[in-house]
């Protein structure tokens, strides 16, 4: 998602891109995308120059670096079941290194890295900020060790003299592809379901995650990461305020987070007896139960930036959703 709204900005914007794709990956997504702001989109499409090419594969990546002089890095699996941790490895940390080292050979201007919230630390009494810290003691998701991986794969190429900017984007929300984690959030906080979960998250808009990736790499900055988060928001709110939009009732009634994980046990049991998709990991399942707030005032105060507000966002996609299911 973040990355075909970030290729559209960057065609409009007259820049001239190269961006790669995956050979099962579903181009028509891209096209869908665009075509949220403009009528005709195989024109915004056609305008880059598309190239086969998976990060974790060095021969045709480094076909893919030929004459680039800034690299925006989005590709990540995106899984929290143990169960796929060499994959999530082998992408997130693997396919990193690799565009790090290539950024590094091709003396590659700046290197835009999209991070996640889960790469930091915890603060239980106060919003978490760029300088709380990985815990590696906590019980960290195989995604977000993965995601740390991959970010100390960046931090060691400044080490080696490669300019970089990160960002850590909180939930990001906007109109997607439906297999998407975002599509998936929104059809759930759609469908008017009764039960909430007690925690809560930073929401931030694509658009405003773009945006940013934009701006940092035309700044000066260097070397600096910097959170993306419009607002903190507990599950009730934020499908409270989906439900409204889509005339539903808001949830009323709090989940157990004991009966959750009883239930991911028992999605655990499924997945062995019937080889079936995992749909409810332990990981999961806490972080609905957790309240994981964070500090956005960095990019604010250094640039004024303005947020989108999550119900403004969240109004947007209804709209578009709305569309799409008449």
């Amino acid at each position: 998602m973040v990355g075909s709204h970030l290729l559209y900005k960057l065609v409009i914007e007259n820049n001239k891109v190269r961006a790669i794709h995956r050979k099962n990956s579903d181009l028509n997504a891209v096209k869908n995308i665009f075509s949220l702001y403009d009528e005709n989109p195989d024109v915004i499409f056609n305008a880059s120059e598309w190239m086969e090419a998976d990060i974790t594969d060095i021969p045709a990546l480094t076909t893919a670096f030929d004459g680039i002089t800034r690299v925006y890095h989005c590709a990540a699996f995106v899984n929290f079941n143990p169960a796929k941790y060499k994959i999530l490895k082998k992408v997130n940390v693997e396919g990193t290194a690799n565009i790090v080292n290539l950024c590094l050979h091709k003396n590659i201007e700046k290197l835009c890295f999209v991070s996640s919230v889960a790469t930091l630390g915890s603060k239980p009494n106060g919003l978490i900020d760029e300088e709380t810290f990985w815990n590696p003691d906590e019980k960290n998701s195989v995604y977000a060790i993965t995601k740390y991986g991959a970010e100390m794969e960046v931090w060691r190429g400044t080490q080696e003299g490669l300019d970089a900017v990160f960002v850590n984007p909180g939930i990001i929300l906007g109109n997607a592809p439906d297999t998407d984690s975002s599509g998936i959030a929104v059809s759930l906080g759609s469908s008017g379901i009764p039960f909430y979960p007690s925690g809560g998250v930073g929401i931030v808009d694509v658009q405003d995650v773009v945006r940013a990736m934009i701006l940092l790499m035309n700044s000066g900055v260097k070397n600096k990461r910097y959170i993306l988060v419009a607002e903190n928001i507990s599950y009730k709110d934020l499908l409270s305020q989906m439900a409204l939009l889509f005339d539903k009732k808001p949830p009323k009634r709090k989940l157990s987070k004991r009966f959750m994980l009883f239930a991911g046990s028992l999605d655990w049991f499924s997945s062995k007896i019937f080889r079936s998709k995992r749909k409810l990991v332990k990981d999961t399942v806490r972080s609905m139960f957790t309240q994981s707030f964070y500090d956005n005032s960095r990019l604010q105060k250094e640039f004024d930036f303005q947020y989108t507000t999550v119900s403004e966002t969240l109004e947007r996609i209804s709209e578009v959703e709305k569309q799409k299911r008449k």
